[in-house]
């Protein structure tokens, strides 16, 4: 299904692979101008660069989204380059150690915290006020389904992506006034190079699995419900956390 984003702005972060790169090729093929940021600088230029080709509209910029002087460089980017901003979506984040919380590392917490977390939040800190100016429009934090269930041994993830919810939702309710929408969307497990590429087959065929449906997920499955929240047909739609899970977190 196709949305009318013309004349829009976007923001994606993470948007160099996976995921974030499905939305942001979902975007402009449905005619938004897109700021394609990632820390993986020649990631996000070879997304922009595709989605050019393809005859849409796309900036690569390079973004650690754990600096609040770089998110707000990135969103003062996006206004310059394209004359405002209407639509964002925090996808950047990272997995972080494994340990069990006794023993988990200092360092790996802070990690997660600053680019899962603060990141989202430096991210809806500069974006809203700039979306409120260009005359409103929405907003997608990437949570997980880690957001609502736990996992041992990620006990930074896990806090990471409840507290994405908890933001997200009073974001919504602050910002509904102005009228912007403020979504987030709870993954499962997707089929990405970030998962095929820590984990053999044995421990895939163990994540697959976990999901009822039996298979992972897919990063355009994610891009289609993001591009919904984002649209105008969601107009009614704020403040809410959706799953795009396989059935995972219904066990």
């Amino acid at each position: 299904m196709s949305y009318d984003f013309e004349g829009k702005v976007a923001l994606v972060t993470g948007a160099a692979s996976g995921i974030g790169a499905a939305i942001a090729r979902a975007l402009a093929a449905d005619g938004a101008k897109v700021l394609v940021a990632d820390l993986d600088a020649q990631g996000a230029e070879d997304i922009a660069r595709a989605i050019q080709a393809s005859g849409g509209t796309a900036r690569a910029l390079e973004v650690n989204v754990a600096d609040a002087v770089e998110v707000e460089a990135m969103v003062e980017a996006a206004r310059s380059t394209f004359g405002g901003l209407h639509l964002a979506v925090n996808n950047a984040g990272i997995g972080g150690p494994a340990a069990p919380t006794g023993e988990y590392p200092l360092d790996g917490w802070h990690k997660v915290i600053d680019v899962n977390l603060n990141g989202v939040f430096y991210g809806m800190r500069y974006q809203l006020p700039a979306i409120v100016a260009s005359g409103g429009g929405a907003i997608v934090n990437m949570a997980s389904i880690l957001g609502s269930v736990g996992f041992a041994t990620a006990s930074a993830y896990v806090a990471a992506k409840h507290a994405v919810v908890g933001l997200t939702k009073v974001a919504a309710i602050e910002y509904a006034k102005h009228g912007v929408r403020i979504n987030a969307i709870g993954p499962g497990f997707i089929d990405t190079p970030l998962l095929s590429k820590h984990l053999d087959e044995a421990a895939l065929t163990v994540i697959r699995g976990l999901h009822p449906v039996g298979r992972l997920g897919t990063s355009e499955e994610v891009a289609a419900l993001t591009s919904f929240l984002l649209s105008d047909e969601a107009s009614f739609v704020t403040g809410s956390y959706h799953l795009v899970d396989g059935g995972y977190v219904a066990q």
